[in-house]
């Protein structure tokens, strides 16, 4: 790999890590670039998924204080998502490989489909919440009440299904969960979007420890992407509600649908 290749997927990596904290599809930036450089698409799934690890883990320390007072359902949320990550990759890992080429351009349109959906997703919620809030009796109950949900059966499969996701692809992994915990546990969005980081991160933590003790892991990659996702964490923590959404949500709609065509195409 060149040395302009290298600083390609370095800033690549920045705009993925912040692009996960802000929405949750970095991998959309990442994997399609290390496709087009020539990687192998097993091996770029797997290398990216290892290197996106910092971004998880700096993006949910940057959105501590929405999650204050919450943690222990959180952590309940992220064991459902870790017994998701370890399915996802054990199937990534047994597999064959052509498999996971003819599966990523129909999961790279899902994923599409998921980030042009998630503002009606959003507007649904919203409104969902302000109907619970104008029928409840506000002597009883809380503000907390009306925004975020104990933790139900349903949320944690969904939680968990999710994790398999995630642990196999992960592209926009994080648009399916923060609309799911937008639903079923919290219309606070940032506090839905705080706990995505976290979870996401637990899927990609697990699913990294495994795909790494498999040995399919290209360290070069990983590690230029890491560097970048620790900073776009970061920097998704900080000025992610300032980032226009309507201009991320696009740019991750194109990415994903392009990757799709360039996989279909070199089939």
């Amino acid at each position: 790999m060149e040395l302009w290749q290298m600083a390609v997927v370095l800033l690549a990596g920045i705009v993925a890590g912040t692009v996960n904290t802000v929405v949750g599809a970095g991998t959309l930036i990442t994997f399609p670039l290390l496709v087009t450089l020539g990687i192998q698409p097993l091996t770029a799934n797997v290398s990216n998924g290892v290197g996106l690890v910092p971004a998880a883990v700096t993006g949910a320390w940057g959105y501590r204080r929405e999650l204050a007072g919450w943690w222990p359902t959180v952590a309940r949320m992220g064991a459902m998502s870790a017994v998701g990550g370890v399915l996802g990759a054990l199937l990534l890992l047994v597999a064959p490989a052509e498999t996971f080429t003819q599966v990523v351009p129909w999961l790279l349109v899902l994923a599409a489909v998921l980030a042009a959906a998630q503002p009606r997703v959003g507007a649904w919620v919203r409104r969902r919440a302000a109907e619970r809030a104008a029928g409840a009796d506000v002597t009883e109950t809380t503000h907390t009440d009306l925004s975020t949900r104990p933790l139900t059966l349903g949320l944690a499969l969904g939680i968990a299904a999710t994790g398999v996701y995630g642990g196999y692809f992960g592209a926009a992994q994080g648009v399916v969960l923060i609309s799911l915990l937008g639903i079923l546990w919290s219309s606070d969005l940032q506090r839905a979007n705080g706990a995505k980081n976290v979870l996401a991160g637990v899927a990609n933590l697990i699913s990294a420890l495994i795909f790494i003790v498999g040995g399919l892991v290209d360290w070069r990659l990983a590690g230029l992407i890491a560097v970048g996702a620790a900073i776009g964490g970061v920097i998704g923590a900080r000025v992610g509600r300032r980032i226009p959404a309507a201009l991320l949500r696009t740019l991750i709609v194109v990415v994903a649908l392009t990757a799709a065509v360039v996989l279909w195409v070199g089939d």
